[in-house]
């Protein structure tokens, strides 16, 4: 399903599966009143998420100013490095609307320890509409503490409701 451009969405760009499959469990979290969140196909790596964060997303955010893209990529041990790179690759003017989050090493770190990835995702989506960090405080994900804190307020009134 595609969201409505013209009413405030979020898309969800995936590097692969793994992050694609955490992605529906926060989705299917989220409160139906219009399709306002949606999850686009797996990139196929992060390095590939951030050329199409530069080639095809940001003319289409400039084209609708109520999107709000997230990336989801594997830091895979790297966040300063991967981070840092990411945000160079945000242009100045769509900083406030587009978030990068992601397992610190890998999702199938985090599965281990918590369980499918769609579970891992209900409850992310729960820490965000209960304003809690149950899951968001464990080893693999505190790295993404400030990308939350910017994201969550923007989101809220519209995904959980």
């Amino acid at each position: 399903m595609s969201t409505n451009h013209y009413k405030p969405h979020v898309l969800i760009l995936p590097e692969d599966r793994a992050n694609a499959q955490v992605a529906t469990g926060f989705v299917g979290e989220t409160s139906p009143r219009y399709q306002a969140i949606q999850i686009l196909q797996e990139a196929g790596g992060w390095m590939v998420a951030l050329g199409l964060l530069e080639g095809t997303h940001v003319p289409n955010m400039r084209r609708f100013p109520e999107r709000i893209l997230v990336l989801v990529i594997d830091f895979d041990g790297q966040f300063a490095d991967r981070i840092k790179l990411a945000k160079g690759k945000i242009p100045p003017d769509l900083m406030d609307r587009v978030f990068i989050l992601g397992t610190q090493d890998e999702p199938e770190a985090l599965r281990a320890e918590l369980g499918s990835y769609e579970t891992i995702g209900r409850g992310l989506a729960q820490d965000c509409r209960e304003q809690t960090n149950h899951i968001w405080q464990h080893p693999q994900l505190q790295h993404n503490a400030g990308e939350v804190a910017r994201l969550a307020p923007l989101v809220r009134s519209f995904l959980f409701y």
